[in-house]
Order: structure tokens, then sequence, then C-alpha cells
């Protein structure tokens, strides 16, 4: 493992759990590798702005990956170095689409641009959402104005795990990966970005193109489905206790969960705990 220059962290599930929060442990873990010269960075379906606090809290090293994929940003300078919205014709039927599913269905929808977001209706997911996110919330009448320009992603948000499930499956009947990336972050989050985009392509990118490194100078951590990507990609990967077991399978290690500190574990017995 003296080969890892990179350490690659999703954020909930990952380091953050129900408390919203990054423990001492996990913290101190971290610090201990930077110390070794690994650099670390963030790959999150959160917002930009969301993930910023997280970014300070550990003391990351690298640009922020945000929106699944979507967004990277330097917050050394605010540089936006890479940004790969939805075309709007594609957000325009995707959202035609899931307005005809709230007909029948306890559903949201909610928009981002630039690095804000939007939703039609305020309820009590979206006020759970936007605490967590530590964001602000703008209400609109109708998402269709917004349309104009083109969205960062799409989020579908339920309660109902079967119905979230089922609107991935039937919107990949509709959508090659040609057109649209569609991926769960959590049981109840539907997630839509710009074709070709996710936290695998991504993280490819800063460690290729920006930092000049190699897959096997990687270490990647992350508990679900919009983690796969980067979990193939990198020389090693992690999965949380908590991932599905499709996530396991394809890591190189699993940990234990966020709420037992499993970032932190893996850490020490895979950067810290070996032979130099």
């Amino acid at each position: 493992m003296n080969n890892i220059k990179v350490l690659i962290l999703d954020i909930d599930g990952t380091i953050a759990g129900k408390s919203n929060q990054v423990t001492k442990r996990v913290k101190d873990a971290i610090k201990e590798v930077q110390k070794k010269g690994i650099q670390v960075g963030l790959a999150t379906g959160r917002m930009y702005c969301s993930a910023l606090r997280f970014h300070e809290d550990i003391g990351a090293d690298l640009p922020i990956i945000a929106y699944n994929g979507a967004w990277m940003q330097n917050p050394l300078n605010s540089e936006i170095l890479l940004h790969q919205p939805v075309e709007r014709k594609i957000a325009h039927n995707l959202l035609t689409y899931l307005q005809e599913k709230q007909k029948d269905h306890d559903l949201e929808v909610h928009l981002y641009f630039d690095d804000q977001l939007y939703v039609e209706k305020f309820t009590t997911r979206t006020d759970f959402y936007v605490k967590r996110s530590s964001t602000d919330v703008n209400i609109v009448d109708d998402f269709t104005p917004l349309l104009a320009n083109h969205p960062t992603k799409l989020l579908t948000v339920s309660n109902d795990y079967q119905l979230i499930s089922f609107l991935l499956q039937d919107l990949k009947q509709c959508y090659s990966n040609d057109d649209l990336y569609l991926t769960q972050s959590s049981p109840i989050y539907l997630e839509a970005t710009h074709a070709g985009v996710n936290k695998g392509a991504t993280v490819q990118y800063l460690v290729e193109k920006i930092l000049g490194l190699s897959p096997d100078n990687l270490m990647v951590m992350g508990d679900n489905f919009n983690d796969y990507a980067m979990l193939e990609y990198a020389g090693f990967a992690i999965a949380m206790g908590c991932a599905p077991e499709k996530v396991k399978e394809i890591a190189d290690g699993v940990t234990s969960t966020v709420e037992e500190d499993g970032v932190a574990e893996a850490i020490e017995n895979y950067l810290l705990n070996v032979a130099i």
C-alpha cells in the first residue's frame, strides 16, 4: 500500500452518518495519512456548497467532486475545474416524466442550477434534506422557466423505496448511458446527471489529468451505488459495512459501518499500520 498517494472519500454513509458530522477518530486518521504525504479529497452526490464544510472539517487537500462528478471546484480559489450539466432537452423530458408520476405517487423533484437548489413545493422531506445539507432552498411556482438553462442535476425523492427502484429501472429503459447517468445515492434518492458523468470518471480526471498519477496510486471509500464507478476505477477500493452487496462485491475490502468509524478503521489497517 506504499504506492497510495491519493485518498478519495464519499461523505454520506462514509464519513458522515446519522449525526451529519465527522468523528474525531476519522479526522485524526485522515490527518495521519496526510502526514505520510497522501492527499485527501471528497467525492459526493451533494452540492458543492454542502460538501464545503466537510472539506474544511477534515482539512482536505484536493478539489471537491460534487453532484456525483458533474461538478469539481477548488475551494482554495473557488475555480470551477469541471462542470457537465444535463442537456436541457433531456432535462425537460425527464421532468415531464416525473411530473406524470407525481399524479399517482408521493414523490418530489429537486433541480440544481449554479450550485443552488430549486423545488416547487416545500415538504417535510425537503426540510430534512435542506437541514442535513446545510443549504438554502429556492421555492418556485414552476420549473419550466428554469429549463432555459442546463441543470447540474435532477434528484427524485420518495420514502417509497420500491417506487424509487422502479423509477430507476423504468428510466434506464428510456435513456441509454449515452443520454443520461442514473443512480441511487440512497434507497430514497434517485439522481440524474449528464451522460458519462459519475464519480469514477471525474476521479479519473482528477487523478490522471490534474495530479498526473494512475489508478494504482488511488484508494477510495464509499457506501452506495453512486460510488460504484469510482470503486471500480481505483487501484484499491473499500466498501463501507452498510453498502449493498453488489457494491461490496467489487471492492478490495470491506470495513465497518460509518457509525462504527469504518473509514478510520480502514485507514488504520491499510495505510497506517503497514510496513514502510
